[in-house]
């Protein structure tokens, strides 16, 4: 057996290379969730008072924290693990599942909300999570 054990995941990452592609991730996925939400808003009145679409400002602050927090978990996957790219992916199913309870919950009794928006709101989990599992499992940093 070599000096470096197969139970110890230890791999040559490229750590600045890496970071590019966390910030890639995060502004990729933020563009996506503003087209859809501009596409969205095309096709659906957003109701003011239904605070998540009021704006794009909401959809980009609820896009960037994820996309952050995204990152980092890979790159702590990318550091302790010999498979990053699959853990992530079934902790990113799992969060995604999460992160839509309170969607199909919570929002519907929201003031100012409409089915069609909590369809948008849902797209919106969907293509950030696509995004972000995508751009950082295909990464070669």
């Amino acid at each position: 057996m070599s000096a470096t054990s197969s139970s110890t995941a230890t791999r040559d990452v490229n750590w600045g290379q890496f970071a590019l592609v966390g910030l890639g991730t995060i502004v990729a996925a933020v563009l996506a969730n503003a087209i859809v939400y501009f596409i969205g808003g095309a096709l659906i009145a957003y109701d003011p008072q239904f605070l998540p679409l009021a704006s794009v400002g909401a959809v980009i602050i609820f896009t960037v924290f994820p996309a952050i927090i995204a990152a980092v978990i890979y790159a702590i996957l990318l550091r302790f693990t010999l498979n990053p790219a699959r853990i992530f992916t079934i902790i990113a199913v799992i969060a995604l599942i999460i992160s839509l309870i309170p969607d199909l919950t919570y929002i519907p009794t929201v003031p100012g909300v409409t089915t069609a928006q909590t369809a948008m709101l849902l797209l919106m989990h969907f293509v950030a999570a696509a995004v972000i599992v995508g751009i950082l499992t295909r990464s070669r940093a």
